[in-house]
């Protein structure tokens, strides 16, 4: 590892800074942890058994969240699904969390999206390939304020929705996800070592389908935030 003094061959780049709701502090984001498949109803309509098998995850990376409010549709695709999550912000970490431990390593929440190009994606697995072009594109990761757990608590019931032109598209509960917040954390820190600053998507319920440009997407969590994002 270089010492704080080592030479660069160029700047470093700028980090990638959640806003708080209410404060001017911000969220450092260290990595960006996604769940497939948590909620039954999501795991039945893209062709798979709803039943508790164990967790999977997949990454984007923290450039891809974006906080503005527009979403850029992507080159190279033509079939780019929305998928709303209720996001968790951790302020601690570490390797093999025990259950009853993991809520004391969340600092807050935030509701976000997950953009999926789907057409690429169904390519990916019908070739066994990597879902990174599908999931880890620019501005795949829009995301809200987040909310200090201290001030709302660690919501485990409550309405998740997702509205597209005023119409409602996804509707569900948090109370509805297969892995619940302290098992995604336990699970996930014993295949990496999780640390402060790390954001995990936490899944999505039924309903996800395509957007096009000009499309107005609103959504948000009960109790936690909502998000208003225009595709361009």
């Amino acid at each position: 590892m270089c010492m704080p003094d080592t030479p660069l061959v160029f700047p470093l780049p700028a980090p990638v800074l959640l806003p708080i709701k209410g404060s001017q502090a911000a969220f450092p984001v260290r990595r960006v942890y996604c769940v497939g498949r948590n909620y039954a109803d999501h795991a039945i309509e893209m062709g798979h058994d709803p039943s508790r098998e164990p967790p999977f995850f997949f990454q984007k990376n923290p450039q891809n969240l974006v906080t503005d409010g527009r979403f850029p549709y992507p080159p190279l695709s033509s079939n780019v699904h929305f998928e709303v999550e209720l996001v968790m912000g951790l302020k601690a970490g570490g390797r093999d969390i025990a259950l009853d431990a993991a809520f004391d390593c969340v600092w807050g929440y935030g509701v976000g999206i997950d953009f999926t190009r789907r057409d690429l994606q169904d390519l990916a697995k019908k070739a066994s390939r990597p879902w990174e072009a599908a999931k880890a594109f620019e501005a795949s990761a829009p995301v809200s304020p987040l909310v200090a757990a201290e001030a709302i608590g660690h919501p485990q019931t409550g309405a998740i929705w997702l509205d597209v032109n005023g119409a409602r598209k996804q509707s569900g509960d948090l109370a509805q996800m297969i892995w619940k917040l302290p098992e995604i954390i336990c699970e996930l820190s014993k295949l990496f070592t999780l640390a402060p600053g790390d954001i995990i998507m936490t899944g999505t319920p039924a309903g996800v389908g395509p957007i096009v440009a000009g499309d107005r997407i609103t959504c948000g969590v009960e109790g936690v935030a909502d998000l208003a994002i225009d595709v361009i």
